[in-house]
């Protein structure tokens, strides 16, 4: 069976989920902070916010992105103007070109896929998983500050693909400050804490109107909700936002406060936020960079151990405990750890099933250096090359793996054609 030849629609399925999770990865290294913005309920300006904390930021100097997985009720096109955009795909590199909203603010949504912007989407869970895993893998977001996913209302599918697909990101949860909409907070709370999401803070909206014609102040919403949930649960309270009509007008005309209302209490209180975001943010690098730090000093005193005892793990693919055609024909990896000229070896290993790439993974990650076989397909050669395991092939010795091994040792391996070059 050839590794680089998927021989059912199964280990085709695993092979693409393989590509597409290193597309993924790859993608989300070149992204400094992920920030998902979420609400317990509809209603409560939560894309308005992801929206005019994007603009902010992105105004700061920042590069960012807008993800929008709100996939049943996009609207952040609306808020940015952008509704009449579509999407076009990069010919060199296959991926979807992102909208453009400024020079440093770039923005993906179903909306810019669909003929008739008014088309219901009329999709169920595993659908909707797969369109926001591409827009993550597909999409040539480039370097990124900042990526703000704006999620729809809730803890179903979309946040929680956000949870499980996007290592890093961290909450931001909109409130009103009612009741009705501090419940379903608690909701949202509970749910970062099931999946292990930080969260970065709570933001009240709709904090307090001003009347525009005695300058009274009124809490049609009540207000402190939000703060009083923030301390209920030590978490960080952002900050709050006022109502402000005009701000509902800009964002009907796709128009931004940070752009037409430079003197304004909301834009403000926005700012406010901004300096906390970044603020918290900074301290959570450092803390990491602290971490990583650690981890790299752990890792490198590692590395320095194994290179001072000169250990080299090679891996032997096996049927019957004889060395078999195509490693990925074997039932046992017989591994053995060698130093100098002494051989031990260690506990026969059982592969994962076969599927592309899988064993390749699964054998660096038992720090394997070298495997002996006799066949070998070449996209599993550059595969194990790509994690640093070095391929003999050819080998059709039938002594046992210790023998073979022993062999390479001496530096006698008979070593021939690769049976399995294909």
């Amino acid at each position: 069976m050839a590794e680089d030849k998927p021989q059912s629609a199964e280990q085709k399925k695993q092979f693409q989920q393989m590509l597409q999770n290193k597309q993924i990865e790859d993608k989300l290294n070149e992204i400094t902070h992920k920030i998902m913005v979420m609400s317990g309920k509809g209603g409560v300006g939560k894309s308005t916010t992801a929206a005019n904390l994007a603009i902010g930021l992105s105004k700061r100097g920042y590069k960012v992105g807008i993800l929008d997985t709100d996939l049943h009720g996009p609207s952040i096109t609306n808020i940015l103007g952008l509704e009449k955009k579509r999407v076009d795909i990069d010919d060199k590199s296959k991926q979807v070109i992102p909208i453009s909203y400024s020079e440093s603010l770039n923005v993906i949504s179903i909306q810019f896929l669909l003929q008739d912007p008014d088309s219901a989407l009329i999709w169920r869970g595993p659908i909707k998983i797969g369109v926001i895993r591409q827009f993550i893998a597909d999409v040539n977001w480039g370097k990124l500050d900042y990526l703000i996913i704006d999620s729809p209302p809730g803890t179903g599918d979309e946040p929680l693909t956000v949870a499980q697909t996007v290592p890093g990101c961290q909450a931001l949860i909109v409130t009103t400050p009612q009741y009705v909409s501090l419940a379903d907070v608690k909701k949202s709370i509970n749910f970062c804490k099931q999946v292990k999401m930080p969260i970065l803070g709570i933001l009240e909206n709709m904090s307090g109107f001003t009347c525009p014609h005695c300058g009274e102040e009124i809490d049609l919403f009540k207000k402190h909700g939000g703060k009083k949930v923030a301390e209920e649960f030590s978490l960080n309270f952002l900050g709050a936002i006022p109502i402000d009509p005009e701000i509902v007008e800009m964002g009907d005309s796709g128009i931004s406060i940070f752009d037409e209302k430079e003197d304004s209490k909301t834009l403000i209180e926005y700012n406010k936020i901004l300096d906390e975001v970044e603020g918290l943010l900074k301290s959570t690098k450092t803390e990491s960079k602290k971490s990583e730090v650690k981890k790299n000093k752990k890792e490198e005193k590692t590395m320095t151990e194994k290179k001072d005892s000169n250990v080299t793990i090679i891996a032997l693919p096996t049927v019957a405990g004889k060395l078999c055609e195509h490693f990925g024909h074997c039932e046992k990896f017989a591994m053995f750890e060698v130093k100098g000229t002494e051989i031990k070896a260690t506990e026969p290993l059982a592969p994962p099933s076969h599927a592309p790439g899988v064993i390749p993974e699964w054998l660096s990650k038992q720090n394997t250096d070298i495997i002996i076989a006799g066949g070998m397909g070449s996209r599993a050669k550059n595969l194990f090359t790509e994690f640093g395991i070095e391929v003999i092939t050819g080998v059709v010795d039938g002594d046992s793996p210790e023998e073979i091994v022993k062999r390479y040792v001496g530096e006698n391996l008979e070593i021939g054609e690769n049976i399995c070059d294909h």
